[in-house]
């Protein structure tokens, strides 16, 4: 008897054409752009680096995936939009994605164990594993990870992607929190966002991804700051020996021990909001009431007037500091907002730029480009679901933060290097995996070559040959 899944699949006819499926097309993937991630890691030296900050305890005799392979497989899967563990029961089959996490037997035929052949890639079992060895001991769970490590590692590998001669590097503080949906080690109830969840601290240079340290939210978000900037100061100095950095955040971070700490260090600068109170909007009364005039004279939507003056705290501020002030009339009212900042009156005299710190300009050219890394956070969430924290222990959620962070940094190269001053150069990391990644192909295994056909009705096929052709190009210790 012929088994259903061998029978044709009947569609409506075409005119006088009959139109038929089945499934018997082969070793095909959808993925095809899996290769330009293959070639980013491999430039950037990513799931290598990261290899090494696990343990492997198992015996090699009987391991059929490396811990290099099992990351790339991971971390591969986010970038192309396979959030869940789930997801690889499936996934384990495609034979593109297994020749791009190294897999010399992409077809699985020369597995150890003679059920499993034909499968060239782990299933979720193992990947979870992979995540769980550091909460759990025993015969099964011998991938135990260094979070420190990890942490360094993610640090290096942002930081390998600054420009080595650059002048200024913008570091931008954010914390964002992270639904939870069960009963999560280290979760707790936040009134500001109303459900339980974590509160991470991410840290980004532009686009790029310094930092990504999961919290519960039970503290205040700008806890742990200073350490995380210590070590990240110290690695950008060590890519970028003469920039200046100038760390950016919203008033969550407008804490005494972050400004002393900037101030303590050479060449180092911040630009930070500052919660209003009564004594601030005080200060800013004479430019507020000539917004109203302006306001009530033009009918404009808006009118922003903007002040300077120093501001010392009653108790909290070990010093006077310079404080820029915002007195915005809109329809809805007055709108007076602050910050505070140790960035020089004149400027730098190598900017050539006198005035580029002055009130209205540092608050809005400088100041309000921070909105720029709610973006970026965005696209973590949304693009690579790095708020899927579905894992019972605190680690084990750690270290799917930092593979989707991984993941988002491979996009971003991809992206930046191979898409720039092109149609894809601002879009988002969805609409790259979109556009790039999800390309059909056909793969052909033999003794001497992979060979992948592509679809030849895939309409950016210049486009991919460009990006391919830029990410071969690029060496990242060259700057």
């Amino acid at each position: 008897m012929t088994e259903c899944k061998e029978q044709p699949l009947w569609f409506q006819d075409l005119g006088s054409r009959k139109m038929v499926a089945d499934f018997s097309g082969g070793t095909l993937s959808s993925d095809g752009g899996v290769l330009l991630l293959r070639q980013v890691d491999a430039n950037l030296g990513l799931t290598g680096a990261l290899s090494e900050c696990f343990r492997d305890t198992r015996d090699p005799v009987y391991v059929d995936h490396t811990v290099r392979q099992l990351l790339a497989q991971r971390i591969y899967g986010l970038a192309l939009g396979y959030e869940d563990l789930n997801d690889h029961n499936d996934l384990r089959r495609d034979p593109l994605l297994a020749a791009a996490c190294e897999k010399t037997d992409p077809l699985g035929l020369a597995r150890f164990n003679p059920a499993h052949r034909g499968v060239a890639l782990a299933g979720a079992s193992t990947l979870n594993r992979l995540e769980l060895s550091c909460n759990r001991h025993s015969r099964c769970h011998k991938l135990a990870h260094d979070p420190a490590q990890v942490e360094a590692c993610l640090l290096k590998m942002g930081a390998r992607c600054l420009p080595k001669r650059a002048v200024e590097v913008v570091v931008d503080l954010d914390a964002m929190g992270h639904l939870v949906h069960g009963l999560q080690e280290g979760r707790h109830y936040s009134a500001y966002y109303g459900d339980y969840c974590y509160l991470p601290l991410y840290v980004f240079a532009g686009d790029i991804p310094l930092w990504a340290q999961l919290r519960g939210s039970d503290r205040d978000g700008a806890e742990g700051v200073v350490p995380a900037l210590e070590k990240i100061v110290r690695a950008i100095r060590r890519r970028c020996r003469r920039a200046r950095i100038i760390v950016r955040g919203d008033s969550g971070f407008c804490r005494e021990e972050i400004m002393a700490w900037c101030e303590g260090q050479e060449e180092v600068y911040y630009c930070l909001g500052l919660p209003k109170n009564p004594v601030l909007v005080e200060q800013l009364g004479p430019a507020l009431a000539k917004a109203q005039a302006r306001w009530c004279l033009c009918g404009a939507a808006q009118v922003r007037e903007f002040a300077e003056f120093e501001y010392q705290t009653v108790r909290s501020w070990s010093r006077s500091r310079r404080v820029i002030g915002k007195a915005e009339v809109t329809a809805q009212g007055q709108n007076p907002r602050f910050l505070v900042t140790n960035l020089p009156v004149r400027g730098f005299k190598e900017d050539g730029d006198a005035s580029r710190f002055s009130p209205a300009r540092l608050y809005e050219e400088f100041y309000c480009q921070r909105g720029e890394m709610e973006n970026v956070l965005k696209q973590q969430v949304l693009d690579l679901e790095a708020d899927r924290m579905s894992s019972h222990h605190l680690a084990s959620n750690q270290l799917r933060l930092w593979l989707a962070t991984f993941g988002y940094l491979l996009l971003e190269r991809m992206r930046s290097l191979g898409l720039a001053g092109t149609e894809l150069a601002q879009a988002t990391a969805g609409r790259v995996r979109l556009k790039l990644l999800k390309v059909a192909g056909q793969v052909r295994v033999s003794v001497r070559r992979v060979y992948v056909q592509l679809s030849s009705a895939y309409p950016l096929q210049e486009l991919f040959r460009l990006c391919h052709r830029r990410l071969g190009a690029w060496r990242p210790d060259t700057g």
